[in-house]
């Protein structure tokens, strides 16, 4: 049950990570609310005894982390 939350939360990041990649001015600022949502995916996919969920938002948390540190957000 845990890991079906865990998907269906990475499923709401998702959207956001997506949009966020693309580059006009101003637009990566929604991994912002991609990165947190996708943290809580994790944490709740870690409490479930499958791996499906937990990867999914560790994936999620990558692209949007990777993007917000390449824009100059994480230093």
């Amino acid at each position: 049950m845990l890991n079906i939350l865990s998907i269906l939360i990475g499923l709401v990041a998702l959207p956001f990570a997506v949009v966020g990649i693309i580059p006009i001015p101003l637009l990566p600022l929604i991994n912002w609310i991609a990165l947190p949502i996708a943290i809580v995916g994790t944490v709740v996919g870690m409490a479930s005894r499958s791996n499906g969920g937990r990867n999914f938002n560790l994936v999620i948390v990558l692209i949007s982390g990777l993007r917000v540190m390449l824009t100059g957000g994480i230093i």
